[in-house]
């Protein structure tokens, strides 16, 4: 009850939760559960060495993947009391690698993340086909959208795919490696448009190698490092020389540019160390 006897508004959820959580990764210790709630608003970029698990983190998040230990919740409801529908409406996922095995059109295939909004044999509305129209028009699309998927590039495929997410319009964006084959320029109209959406209310994940796109875009990050270790939270409290170094196991150099920092591989000018074992490289 607040000063005038009205009861209190109760605090939202957060949109996408771990609790305790470990993942299911064959021949590795679990390591420490992970704790994080992905709020509106939110960009987090995911952060690690090959192997380290990011994909396995995205699909246990969507449901896909059952964890070791502990569970997740989206929108205060844990994730295996729900409804595929139900989450489908809610929570939108961007594989690494998809098979484009259906002949299909671009359009065809954005379409496609319609689908947990209409019933089997139910047409696209208005509302539909508007979605699809900016969609394509957001990802570059429009010229291609008759062309089989089969015909395009990688980077095209997978502005087709990021499109598709767009047109579904879930609350929670899941996102492996959103960047790849893209060009310079769609990376950049890629980032700017995941960060436009944050603005709208999305709370996103993404998967990313690219340190300096975590560093500028993103407004949290979690760590994962071989080992099963997490770390997590705001960027600029967590992506710390001496973390980054250890997971990477190797030396970096930073500088500011734009605002934000930009991070580099150090010239050794001796001979670099051979060493990559983990005692190598102290915790931060």
């Amino acid at each position: 009850m607040n000063r005038r006897g009205a009861k209190a508004p109760e605090a939202k959820a957060p949109r996408l939760e771990a609790e305790g959580l470990t993942l299911a990764i064959p021949g590795r210790s679990a390591g420490g559960a992970m704790e994080f709630a992905l709020e509106p608003g939110q960009v987090w970029g995911v952060l690690g060495p090959n192997g380290a698990g990011k994909t396995t983190l995205l699909h246990t998040l969507a449901g896909l993947t059952a964890p070791r230990t502990g569970r997740v919740c989206l929108d205060g409801q844990p994730l295996g009391s729900l409804r595929r529908r139900s989450i489908a409406r809610r929570l939108g996922l961007l594989f690494q690698e998809r098979m484009d095995g259906f002949p299909a059109t671009v359009s065809e295939t954005v379409m496609m993340g319609r689908h947990p909004y209409l019933s089997l044999w139910q047409s696209e509305s208005l509302e539909d086909i508007q979605r699809l129209r900016s969609a394509l028009s957001a990802l570059d699309l429009e010229a291609l959208a008759s062309r089989p998927v089969s015909t395009l590039s990688g980077g095209e495929r997978q502005r087709v795919a990021l499109a598709t997410v767009l047109t579904q319009n879930p609350a929670v964006w899941l996102l492996d490696e959103p960047t790849n084959h893209l060009d310079l320029h769609h990376q950049s109209a890629v980032m700017a448009l995941i960060s436009v959406e944050a603005r709208q209310g999305r709370a996103v994940m993404m998967c990313l190698h690219d340190l300096n796109l975590a560093a500028r875009w993103c407004s949290h990050v979690l760590l994962l490092y071989p080992d099963g270790e997490a770390l997590a939270g705001r960027c600029d409290e967590v992506m710390t020389l001496g973390a980054l170094e250890r997971l990477y196991r190797q030396r970096l150099s930073v500088a500011q540019m734009d605002g934000a920092p930009v991070y580099m591989p150090r010239v050794e000018r001796a001979a670099p160390s051979t060493d990559l074992s983990d005692s190598a490289w102290r915790h931060p």
